[in-house]
């Protein structure tokens, strides 16, 4: 079993655990690693562990009400074939919340998952890693 210090972590506060479990695995890849719904349940891809944290969690009350929604974070994702990803998405029903962006280090777009936490789908720019 991988040990917890072997992934990079991420919290994110979610209003339905389950609902989050089944976005991520059923959507995203992710397999489930802890399952303690409807307080907490991590999912790992990859070294990405995703801490889901229901509204009971210690996690989710140890945040501070001034700070809940600050920033515009979301976690990366980087896929082969965005066009291909993006068509598949939105077959399930899955909701973008921007446009497909093009720069030149590659392109993205934005989703969110059920508890409105941004998820960025990335291909890189060919050449770059």
């Amino acid at each position: 079993m991988t040990s917890p210090h072997d992934y990079v972590s991420v919290r994110y506060i979610v209003d339905d655990v389950r609902a989050a479990i089944e976005f991520y695995s059923d959507h995203l890849g992710f397999t489930v690693n802890t399952d303690v719904a409807p307080a907490f349940a991590d999912v790992v891809r990859g070294s990405l562990r995703l801490l889901l944290s229901g509204p009971t969690s210690s996690g989710a009350r140890a945040t501070p009400p001034d700070h809940a929604d600050a920033g515009r974070n979301r976690i990366h994702l980087v896929v082969d074939d965005l066009e291909a990803e993006v068509e598949r998405l939105r077959a399930k029903g899955v909701e973008f919340r921007s446009a497909l962006v093009a720069g030149p280090g590659g392109q993205q777009i934005l989703l969110g998952d059920p508890a409105g936490n941004l998820i960025e789908l990335f291909q890189p720019a060919q050449g770059r890693h």
